[in-house]
């Protein structure tokens, strides 16, 4: 496995300045985080990719080592796609493979349609396209209660964790390590009352996906046991003209099945050329 890592460097790009991380060198390729905005949950892929790409880890505005930006309050899927744009930009590394997961698969399919110049491919990996599929209600109002309850019971970080082990499972919270797990938990402010409204309400438009032109997958943790995951996955795959691809675990194979998730991607990524 490669090892290189510039770390503790941020860019200013859209208003916020982004804290990111490379590794490797060659074709790049930019992971997007969903709940937490943690890149640094992606490091055992991206160690494993870096031998023969460039890896991009980024921490989403607001959230980890990425300050809040001076009066953000809110935010939308629009103003995290331009983030991830900008970025790439900044670093001058487009046109890149991205892999986008949860909310950051979202952020993805966002970034697909309104800046699909700067995209070489896409892995969309179980999006939460609560008001497109079957599932998504109920989903819905099952955080809902959850985070409300939480909330007023255990405050932003408590909520966050119970939030990460319901998605992540308990196995993979506690592995994680000390460092990133505390970073992670505190990104919980941001998260329920900044990012959350604009991730449950994002559904892009189905006919824009078909067209937007970028090769791209839609992939499902094959172990996931929400139907939601699944469903979303399914609609993505649809609506881009392709069939859904499984990938081993669930919610979170960057964790968990970290080499398997570099073999799929380091795939796709070659079946590009």
């Amino acid at each position: 496995m490669g090892n290189t890592v510039i770390a503790g460097r941020t860019v200013r790009v859209n208003g916020a300045d982004l804290y990111h991380e490379i590794r490797g060198s060659g074709p790049p390729i930019l992971f997007i985080m969903g709940a937490s905005g943690e890149g640094g949950v992606f490091q055992h892929v991206a160690e494993r990719l870096s031998d023969m790409f460039t890896v991009v880890t980024y921490h989403r505005r607001g959230n980890s080592l990425s300050p809040r930006p001076d009066g953000w309050t809110r935010t939308s899927i629009d103003e995290q796609a331009d983030d991830a744009a900008g970025l790439l930009r900044a670093l001058n590394l487009a046109p890149a493979v991205a892999f986008g997961t949860s909310m950051g698969a979202g952020i993805l399919l966002n970034l697909m349609l309104r800046h699909p110049e700067l995209l070489r491919g896409a892995i969309v990996h179980e999006p939460v396209m609560a008001h497109a599929v079957p599932s998504g209600a109920a989903f819905g109002a099952e955080i809902q209660a959850m985070v409300e309850t939480g909330l007023a019971t255990v405050g932003p970080r408590g909520t966050m964790e119970q939030f990460i082990r319901t998605v992540a499972g308990d196995v993979n919270f506690e592995r994680l390590d000390p460092e990133l797990r505390e970073r992670m938990v505190g990104n919980g402010e941001v998260f329920f009352f900044t990012e959350l409204p604009a991730g449950v309400a994002y559904t892009p438009n189905a006919e824009e996906v078909a067209a937007c032109g970028v090769p791209a997958i839609a992939t499902w943790g094959i172990q996931n046991p929400e139907p939601i995951f699944r469903e979303s996955a399914a609609w993505v795959a649809t609506s881009l003209g392709t069939s859904m691809q499984e990938f081993p675990g669930a919610h979170t194979p960057y964790l968990d099945h970290p080499a398997e998730l570099a073999s799929a991607i380091r795939a796709f990524v070659q079946g590009l050329a």
